[in-house]
């Protein structure tokens, strides 16, 4: 067995046991640091099968914006963040073995580089990124297509679920508020003018 067919294991491994974390555990923080380490193991799967452009892009993509992501499930969710934040220190085991983790992954990664034969030069001369958009954009275009529609109907259906009226929440009606009168909001009164020691003459 050869050290990347063991790395491909570890891996995989993890990214499996990272995934199912994200949707075992009750904690959104925990499940936030499961989440990262899953994109960041299956990058590392991709550098493997030396597809750099996607391992970049996800955790460019994915893994940067990972905390909007849970910041996002914490307002639809209602999550009180107040007692997430007294008990950061308890968080902070879990996050060191994610980092712990990440890191070996990392030096995998470079112990492979290191051990590498440099590749044959590419006879077609086309890099990874003009392989990627060719195999997209003519062998498979309808899938494309599709993911895109999937994606689009997702987005549609996320606004219903962001404007659902909720007992006790504060709300703005643009209608209503385009609606509105100046005159309705603004009353002029006419009083007579008066003195400190009466009325005026």
């Amino acid at each position: 067995m050869t050290f990347q067919l063991v790395c491909f294991y570890f891996f995989a491994i993890v990214a499996a046991m990272a995934a199912l974390g994200v949707i075992s555990v009750k904690n959104p923080v925990v499940a936030a640091l499961c989440l990262v380490l899953t994109f960041f193991s299956m990058a590392c799967v991709w550098l493997l099968a030396e597809a750099e452009f996607l391992a970049i892009a996800l955790v460019l993509v994915y893994v940067g914006a990972v905390m909007v992501l849970f910041l996002f499930v914490v307002m639809m969710l209602d999550v009180d963040i107040a007692p997430l934040r007294e008990g950061f220190v308890k968080f902070l085991p879990g996050g060191i073995v994610i980092a712990a983790v990440m890191l070996v992954e990392m030096l995998a990664l470079i112990g492979l580089k290191a051990l590498a034969v440099p590749p044959a030069p590419n006879p077609a001369g086309e890099s990874n990124i003009a392989w990627l958009a060719n195999a997209l954009f003519r062998d498979f275009l309808l899938p494309f297509e599709i993911a895109a529609l999937i994606l689009t109907v997702g987005l549609i259906a996320a606004v219903p679920l962001t404007l659902r009226r909720r007992a006790g929440v504060r709300s703005q009606n643009p209608g209503r508020q385009v609606m509105v009168d100046p005159a309705d909001r603004l009353r002029m009164v006419k009083m007579d003018a008066e003195t400190k020691g009466g009325t005026a003459p």
